[in-house]
């Protein structure tokens, strides 16, 4: 068992549920995490957005309750539980799952709703221009599930690097086209990250990598245009 699957084992142990059930469904989970073709959005990210959240959560003015860590949790796990990068629908498809392996799992109605909609919520990274204000467990689970951008450089890299192969289906002019309108569309926002958790080092840390990513895109497109196509 790798150190991503145990840990993630205990949080849900803890969080989400235990017994046949409730293993049965964390293996599903593991098992989706680990299929063909996710190099980003895989056991490790999960684990990273469990991470935080739990930290975020805790760090709330008033701190988040155990009902809803327990939630945030849950949907942390579930969040990218169907992953297609050539679908639209992967946040509402991964929600109706969520809905039922915890109903499965013995959740009440009203905490397995709360746990699709904070899902459903995430779609709102594929539309960088939504600057709605969420509710602050929402926010927990939006900033962390953003918080691979205000990693250091080198693990920032990792993620654009493993996004691109994740869209191995887009030609390279397709996907620096789409990519550079995400980073675009960030940079725009009067905060990346919800404005009700204040995350000032966060903030800073992913505007400079955002920034840098434009700038050595630019560098790239502009090598391109003037030498025939060769990398500059």
């Amino acid at each position: 068992m790798s150190a991503d699957e145990r840990e993630l084992r205990t949080a849900w142990q803890r969080h989400v549920g235990t017994g046949a059930t409730a293993d049965a469904w964390f293996d599903s989970v593991v098992t989706r995490h680990r299929a063909p073709g996710r190099h980003y959005h895989d056991l490790r990210h999960v684990r990273w957005v469990v991470h935080h959240v739990r930290e975020l959560a805790n760090a709330t003015d008033p701190p988040r309750t155990d009902g809803e860590v327990d939630r945030l949790v849950a949907a942390a796990c579930f969040h990218d539980v169907v992953y297609d990068a050539t679908r639209h629908d992967n946040e509402a498809r991964s929600a109706d799952l969520a809905r039922r392996a915890l109903l499965e799992i013995g959740w009440d109605t009203g905490a397995v709703d709360h746990v699709g909609t904070l899902i459903e919520a995430t779609a709102g990274h594929a539309d960088p221009d939504d600057r709605s204000q969420p509710d602050v467990t929402t926010a927990v689970l939006l900033a962390a599930d953003l918080g691979v951008l205000a990693t250091e450089a080198n693990r920032y890299g990792d993620y654009v690097r493993n996004v691109r192969r994740e869209y191995a289906h887009l030609d390279d002019g397709a996907w620096r086209a789409g990519r550079e309108a995400f980073v675009d569309a960030m940079l725009a926002r009067d905060r990346i990250f919800p404005d009700v958790l204040r995350l000032d080092r966060w903030e800073r840390r992913a505007r400079a990598n955002l920034a840098a990513e434009r700038a050595a895109s630019t560098a790239v497109s502009g090598g391109r245009d003037a030498g025939g196509g060769r990398e500059p």
